[in-house]
């Protein structure tokens, strides 16, 4: 009779995780920095498209830490905080101001499948036509290309800068197959990256990936523990909404009470926000005793 062998599932440490001869290693030819950037996107694929990682609430809450580095790059003082309240605290008819435009851009290039359609909806001052010009003119390995689209983007209109770092990463996505725009450039290039051309940027841009790429591996597997905590308490909260609440918690990188509408009212969606951080997994973001934002 032949002994059955247990397999044990690996365990989300040993999932998410770069392996750590890339994380050591230095890059100091062009070979071993493409070589490096070319694992970590490996690892990076493999999270990305793991059943167990919130992957929508991860890329929200890539778009603010992209929208944070577009607005240092552009010398502006909102740091995520601001941004988080230019967008979330918006009253009917109000503007977010430059900053919170800037988070509104890259939020909407995360929402749904990268296509012309979607793209335009976060880059309205473009139209379809240029953006699928400057989308579909390069070839090449995904970071090669998205060099390319930068490259090309920044020489024909200089002062686009977000469109061209959206862009890019989505013609990253695209090489790899991904169906969303992942933020990974903008987090790894330093200002003055922009203003390289050929195979300078195209250095650079293979470093930004790794730098990046680490940091999303990380920000993963901190969101993936914190969600499964406040998957473990869902059943437990009484409140009629819950489940819908949660849902929302599960997907957005900051809610305000009143946008649970699931819940009968603000003063109940404030009780549940609370009670939720009294539980430990949900965080209140803003320290603030009134205009409150909660988020995992």
């Amino acid at each position: 009779m032949k002994s059955e062998r247990i397999v044990q599932e690996p365990n989300l440490t040993t999932l998410l995780r770069m392996p750590s001869w890339v994380t050591s290693a230095r890059g100091e030819t062009f070979e071993d920095v493409a070589f490096l950037s070319g694992a970590t996107l490996a690892t990076l694929d493999g999270v990305v498209g793991h059943q167990v990682v919130p992957q929508t609430l991860l890329r929200d809450r890539l778009a603010l830490s992209a929208a944070e580095a577009c607005v240092l790059f552009s010398g502006r003082p909102e740091r995520a905080g601001q941004l988080r309240d230019a967008v979330h605290l918006l009253r009917p008819g109000d503007l977010p101001g430059p900053a919170g435009e800037i988070y509104q851009c890259w939020r909407r290039a995360v929402q749904r499948p990268v296509s012309i359609k979607a793209l335009h909806r976060a880059l309205p001052d473009h139209a379809p036509e240029q953006l699928a010009t400057w989308l579909d003119a390069e070839t090449g390995a995904p970071i090669t290309r998205a060099a390319q689209i930068l490259e090309a983007v920044l020489t024909d209109s200089p002062r686009s800068e977000v469109p061209a770092l959206v862009l890019a990463d989505a013609a990253l996505a695209q090489a790899l197959g991904w169906d969303h725009l992942m933020p990974l450039l903008v987090s790894g290039l330093k200002r003055g990256d922009l203003r390289k051309r050929g195979d300078e940027l195209r250095l650079a841009c293979h470093r930004a990936v790794r730098i990046s790429a680490e940091r999303v591996v990380h920000v993963a597997t901190d969101l993936t523990r914190k969600t499964e905590r406040l998957n473990a308490v869902a059943p437990k909260l009484r409140a009629k909404g819950a489940a819908a609440a949660v849902q929302m918690f599960l997907t957005r990188d900051a809610m305000t009470p009143a946008g649970l509408t699931s819940l009968n009212s603000d003063r109940a969606a404030r009780r549940f926000c609370d009670r939720l951080v009294e539980l430990g997994v949900v965080r209140e973001l803003t320290g603030r005793d009134t205009f409150r934002l909660y988020g995992v």
